[in-house]
This record gives C-alpha cells, structure tokens and sequence, in this order.
C-alpha cells in the first residue's frame, strides 16, 4: 500500500506476478477438524487464480471462518492438500513460514489489534517488519490512509477508545497497507454504516484490479449483487459454488 495517492489509497502499488499460471491457492481434497472431533470441512476443493475476487458465504457454524484460519495456516487440514503461492503448505518449514504469512492480508471478525499499541502503531506493524522503509515513509502512509478510512482523528487512540467500526476500518486498513499477495477478509463490512462500508469495498476491489487476490466472507447477500464477482457457498461443511445473483437465494433468510 506503499507510494499511494490521497484519491485513491491503493493506486500507485505494483501490481502482483505470479511465475508462468500458477493459482494463488490450491485446496484439493481438503478436510478439517477441531482435535479429536467431527470435520468441520470435508471434501474442499478450491482453486483462486492469481488476481481474482471470491465471496465466501454461508450460514453461521458453515465453516467459513475455519477455511480462513486453514489458508492463514494457522490450522493444519486434517487431510488433503492446500497450496499457497506455488507451494505446499505441509512443506514449508517453520522458518519459511512467516515469510508466507506476510504476504498474507487478514481481517478477521475479532480483529486482532494489539491494545497497547495505537492506531497509528497497530496498522503500521506490517510496513515495519517488512523493513522496505524508513520511519517517515511509513509515518505518512499509514496517516493517509487512516484519514481516508475516516480515522485521522483517532491516530493516537488505543483499542479501547475505538468504537466497533472504528476497530473494524483499522483492522482493514492494517490489513491493506502492505499490499499483500492475498487478502483474507471475515466480514470486513461488518460494523460500519453503508457509506463507509461502500467506501471499503471500492478499496478492497482497486486492490483486485492491481493484482491483490482477495476471497471476502460474507453474510450480506447483498454485496456479491452490488459488486458482483464469483461466489463460493458453505453448507454443512461441504463447498459449493453459486453465482453472484445465485447467492441471495443460497444464503438463507439473506444471510444473517
């Protein structure tokens, strides 16, 4: 999210190659469970090609969020194979495995700020452990983009003076300002009004069109209709997918 414009937050990032046709992720014959119990997710197949855009819906308990937590590799699969960025994850090391990860965006539904750490402190700490740039540059990027998600009021402030919303714009932004490879968004519209969460969504997709592949979770039918792009469907733990008009009718009672 580096060298970005006030109009326009993700515009002047590189866009992302991948060698030859290789898919950001591969889930072939995926399983998941939680200890000793029943899997939770079975039979995943999936594949998101380098620079595309999935929703991911389904009822609460589906199991979305615990096919985020397997592409976070925060969770090993029961069984079955999942490859990020060319390679298979059950052969990464674990010294390999934080360089994967920051290249990995993440909004999760519980946020993850660290409460003592600010606003400003909290979405700067990817720039910082990436070590590509000064403090000044990283000071005035991660400013202009807190101002532009409605936040240069609240620079200074810690977690707990953070209302929902306001946690919810810092976690995405914290989430974009590294321009990572792939964005893994939990409801990232989830606690804001519409004006925001309109405004959100057009940073999410200029981050897709620059190259950032994004899989965004949702139980708002109405986001796929609105911004319409390829919709993967959750049920019983199974994965299916349905298309954008498709999945106001896949998502029960519209979703909530």
């Amino acid at each position: 999210m580096v060298q970005n414009s006030r109009n326009n937050p993700a515009g002047a990032a590189q866009k992302h190659h991948i060698h030859g046709n290789v898919p950001m992720v591969v889930l072939s014959n995926v399983g998941m469970r939680y200890n000793a119990g029943d899997e939770v997710l079975h039979d995943i197949d999936m594949t998101l090609a380098s620079g595309s855009f999935h929703y991911l819906t389904g009822r609460s308990g589906a199991g979305k969020s615990s096919l985020l937590r397997l592409l976070t590799l925060s969770h090993r699969p029961s069984r079955g194979l999942i490859s990020l960025f060319g390679r298979d994850s059950s052969q990464l090391t674990s010294q390999e495995l934080p360089a994967i990860r920051r290249q990995i965006g993440i909004v999760f539904q519980d946020l993850g700020l660290l409460d003592h750490l600010t606003t400003c402190q909290n979405v700067a700490l990817p720039l910082k452990v990436a070590r590509k740039y000064d403090h000044d540059q990283i000071d005035r990027h991660v400013r202009e983009l807190l101002t532009w998600v409605g936040l240069g009021k609240k620079l200074d402030a810690y977690p707990a003076n953070l209302s929902g919303g306001e946690k919810q714009r810092a976690a995405i932004a914290r989430a974009v300002i590294a321009r990572p490879k792939l964005l893994l968004a939990d409801e990232p519209t989830g606690n804001v009004d519409i004006q925001m969460g309109e405004k959100l969504m057009r940073l999410i997709l200029e981050m897709n069109r620059q190259g950032t592949t994004v899989l965004l979770a949702t139980h708002d039918s109405d986001l796929p209709v609105r911004f319409p792009n390829p919709v993967l469907h959750l049920s019983g733990g199974t994965l299916s997918t349905v298309s954008p008009m498709g999945a106001v009718a896949a998502i029960p009672g519209g979703g909530a």
